[in-house]
C-alpha cells in the first residue's frame, strides 16, 4: 500500500514536470498593433487574402507556420549572428520565408512622426522577457530585403516584463522623424524559455513634402535697391549735369525747311533795295534828260 502511494506521488511529480516543461516550450506571441506580417499572413492571421499575403504563401510553397510561432531557440541575444540579412522577417525559418519578400503592399499601419506609438503584442501563452523595438532608418528602401544595417545599432525602445492586459503585452515607443514606408522590427527574448521571437510590422509615415522652388528675387535685393535710390550721395552721379549735354534730336521736316530758307535774309533784302534804287535813279535821269530836251525845243520853236 505504501509502495502504491509512493508510485502515485512519483507519477504526479513526473506529470507535473512534463506539463510545466510543455507550457514553457509553448510561449507564443505576435504583434497585432501595429499589425505584423505574421499576424496578417501566417496561418490564423487576419489578412491572409491580401495580394502580399498570397504572394508570401506562394513563396513558401503553399504552406505557412502559425502566426504566433515564429521563434528560434538558443539565440541568447546573438540575433545578428543567428538571423541572416535579408531574412529578418522570417527569422530564417523556411515556414515563414515568404514574409521576407520586398513588397510595399503588406498590410500596414499609418503613423505620425514624433507621436508615441502604442504596441499591442498578443501573447497566446504569456511569459516573462525583454522586448527590443527597432525602426528602419530614413534611407530604408522597401524594394530591398530588410537587413540589420537598416535597423541601426540601437532600438527605439526596450521594455522588460511589460504589463499583460486582455491577453496582450502593452508597450509604448516614440516614433522619430521618418517618411514613407518603414518597418518596425520587434525582438522578444523570453527569460523563462530558450526562445526568441521576431516580427516585422509595416508602417506608413506621411510622404515627404515637395521641395519648394527657390525665390527668383533674393530677399536682400529690394531693400538694397531702395537704399541706393534714396541715398543723397549717389544721386549726383547719375544727373545730366555731370555728363556732356546730349545732342538735340533732329526733326527731318524742320531740317528741310531750314535748308530751303535763305542763308541771310537781311543781306538779300538790302540787295533788293540797292537794285531798286539804281533803277529809280536811272529812270529819273532819263526822265530829267527828256524833260530838258522837250523844254529846249519848245523855246526854239517860239
Amino acid at each position: 500500500m505504501r509502495i502504491d502511494r509512493l508510485a502515485a506521488a512519483a507519477l504526479a511529480v513526473t506529470v507535473a514536470a512534463l506539463i510545466g516543461g510543455a507550457h514553457r516550450a509553448e510561449a507564443h506571441g505576435s504583434p497585432t498593433t501595429p499589425i505584423s506580417r505574421t499576424a496578417a499572413c501566417a496561418d490564423g492571421g487576419e489578412d491572409t487574402g491580401t495580394a502580399a499575403c498570397k504572394a508570401a504563401r506562394k513563396a513558401n510553397g503553399g504552406g505557412f507556420g502559425k502566426f504566433d510561432n515564429l521563434r528560434i531557440a538558443g539565440v541568447n541575444g546573438k540575433d545578428r549572428q543567428v538571423v541572416p540579412d535579408g531574412k529578418l522577417c522570417s527569422g530564417g525559418l523556411d515556414a515563414f520565408q515568404g514574409l521576407d519578400l520586398p513588397r510595399d503592399d503588406f498590410p500596414a499601419t499609418k503613423v505620425t512622426p514624433g507621436k508615441t506609438l502604442t504596441i499591442r503584442y498578443r501573447a497566446t501563452i504569456p511569459h516573462a522577457g525583454e522586448f527590443r523595438v527597432f525602426l528602419t532608418g530614413s534611407s530604408y528602401d522597401p524594394s530591398q530585403r530588410l537587413t540589420w544595417d537598416d535597423l541601426g545599432s540601437k532600438p527605439i525602445a526596450a521594455v522588460t516584463d511589460p504589463d499583460l492586459n486582455d491577453g496582450a503585452y502593452l508597450m509604448k515607443a516614440k516614433l522619430p522623424e521618418r517618411t514613407g514606408r518603414q518597418i518596425l522590427y520587434i525582438v522578444w527574448e523570453t527569460s523563462s524559455t530558450p526562445d526568441t521571437y521576431y516580427s516585422c510590422s509595416d508602417l506608413v509615415f506621411p510622404a515627404a513634402a515637395p521641395a519648394q522652388p527657390a525665390p527668383t528675387t533674393p530677399a536682400t535685393t529690394r531693400p538694397a535697391a531702395t537704399k541706393a535710390t534714396k541715398s543723397p550721395t549717389k544721386a549726383p552721379a547719375v544727373t545730366a549735369t555731370s555728363a556732356a549735354p546730349a545732342a538735340p534730336a533732329l526733326d527731318p521736316v524742320s531740317a528741310e525747311k531750314a535748308a530751303a530758307k535763305p542763308a541771310d535774309t537781311s543781306r538779300v533784302t538790302l540787295g533788293h533795295w540797292i537794285v531798286a534804287g539804281a533803277l529809280l535813279l536811272g529812270f529819273g535821269a532819263i526822265a530829267w534828260a527828256g524833260a530838258g530836251t522837250f523844254l529846249r525845243r519848245r523855246r526854239e520853236n517860239r
